[in-house]
């Protein structure tokens, strides 16, 4: 990555200096640049960056990964300054539940509870019973009485998989993440067939035709705990290309393909992930901003949400 104003090693330093001065932590998602994660305090899932959030004592959080998560850190620690590198790095699960067409949603299925998968709005948290993410899906819906009827919002591929991992019948709202609906089956079935050594794993929220070919199916850090503790040495990632970073840390020795896109790119980046960078970074942890704001009221109803899965989720 090129940075223009200052070296890489420059800003990490001054980044450093920073978070001592103002009492600050980073928490960064798996899919970030690697100078980003290689700064981070804590770096981790959507489960496990929530809990996190709930657990810091930092006066500020600087959230390196896509709006809806620096909203969840907003909603968990309201009296701490959250922060966004870049504002405009949002999420293709977020960005296509409105919450009026969730509200008409829901009103079509009046007895249903709502379990909302956490990337979505503050505004549709706010409209779900549960949250949860790709690390607790099948527990949290495995914990409602098998008389509860179920919506599951916003990821279809996730809500397929959780059915079939759970066989609970769930209605589902029609969404899906941009960047595991675009991994390519048949360049998946050919790099497979390429590497007979390799074994594929994948992420739930691919597509059912992609997960057919996976023999481990899990969570950012469920796919990396699981590079790290197989006896294999070659994996096939169906994931964004950003947990290969840590993947390699963790098991230099072990050799990791990235699972292509249905375009010419080698690997599959999420280019809202990317819009955060190190200068970004940098930048507005000096200037403690751009800051994460919320209604009150729209954080209280959201809260509960969260709230009830991290409850759940305790033990996970």
């Amino acid at each position: 990555m090129f940075i223009s104003k200052n070296s890489r090693s420059e800003l990490i330093q001054s980044i450093e200096q920073l978070k001592r001065e103002k009492n600050a932590i980073i928490l960064a998602h798996y899919y970030q640049d690697n100078g980003i994660q290689d700064c981070a305090d804590y770096i981790g899932d959507s489960l496990g960056l929530s809990q996190a959030a709930a657990k810091t004592d930092a006066d500020i959080i600087v959230f390196a990964g896509v709006h809806f998560m620096a909203e969840t850190a907003k909603i968990i620690s309201p009296n701490k300054k959250v922060l966004l590198p870049d504002l405009d790095a949002g999420c293709s699960l977020a960005d296509d539940c409105k919450t009026e067409d969730f509200i008409a949603f829901k009103k079509q299925h009046p007895e249903h509870i709502v379990i909302s998968y956490i990337n979505c709005t503050a505004e549709v948290k706010a409209e779900s019973d549960i949250i949860c993410t790709s690390s607790n899906a099948v527990h949290i819906v495995n914990s409602i009485p098998k008389e509860r009827k179920i919506i599951f919002a916003p990821d279809k591929n996730l809500g397929r998989y959780v059915i079939n991992k759970s066989g609970r019948d769930m209605v589902l709202w029609d969404g899906a993440c941009m960047v595991h609906e675009a991994f390519s089956l048949s360049k998946i079935e050919a790099l497979i067939e390429q590497n007979p050594n390799a074994e594929f794993i994948a992420h739930p929220e691919c597509t059912e035709a992609v997960l057919k070919h996976a023999s481990f199916i899990g969570s950012t850090t469920a796919l990396l705990n699981y590079t790290k503790t197989s006896e294999k040495q070659q994996f096939i990632i169906g994931t964004e290309s950003g947990i290969l970073h840590q993947m390699i840390k963790n098991s230099p020795d072990k050799r990791f393909i990235p699972a292509p896109p249905m375009n010419n790119c080698a690997c599959n980046d999420c280019p809202h992930m990317k819009k955060n960078t190190l200068q970004k970074l940098h930048d507005c942890l000096f200037n403690e901003a751009p800051e994460i704001m919320l209604e009150e009221s729209i954080r209280l109803k959201a809260e509960k949400s969260i709230k009830r899965m991290l409850e759940l989720s305790v033990n996970l």
